[in-house]
């Protein structure tokens, strides 16, 4: 039997991840210059909103109420990356910081889902491994723009 509480922790961080990175790569995009980034990050955009899609319906199948975001933190993550992007633009310190926003919210899934065993239900299951392959596959890629 599907722990209710706990499938709802899990697709709300499912949702929240996703939300946090569209934010932040439609943040970032304006300010990229590469062209061979502006078109990873894109593709990232197009993941992202697909499992953003699936969580939502989910949720609404289930009866529950996902929240994005609140604005203030929205302000902080958009005046961090205008902040740091002011500060080196190039491809390399983009890499970097999706890199980075990418194994945060790699590790928040990888909790929230340690948290919800077998008891979980099953589709929302599959769509948080299909999440975190995706965020790992994500962070391979970005690193070749490290080198």
């Amino acid at each position: 039997m599907a722990d209710i509480k706990k499938d709802s922790e899990l697709l709300a961080e499912i949702y929240r991840n996703t939300h946090y990175a569209l934010e932040s790569i439609s943040d970032i995009l304006p300010e990229t210059q590469d062209e061979a980034m502006c078109e990873e990050l894109k593709k990232m955009h197009d993941g992202y909103e697909r499992i953003s899609g699936k969580a939502a319906v989910l949720a609404r199948n289930e009866g529950m109420e996902l929240k994005e975001p609140g604005p203030f933190k929205k302000a902080m993550m958009w005046g961090s990356i205008k902040m740091s992007t002011l500060k080196d633009g190039s491809r390399e310190h983009v890499a970097e910081m999706m890199t980075q926003g990418t194994v945060m919210g790699i590790t928040a899934l990888m909790r929230s889902m340690s948290d919800c065993d077998e008891n979980c239900d099953p589709e929302v299951r599959k769509l948080a491994e299909e999440l975190l392959g995706m965020e790992q596959d994500y962070e391979k890629r970005l690193k070749t723009y490290l080198a």
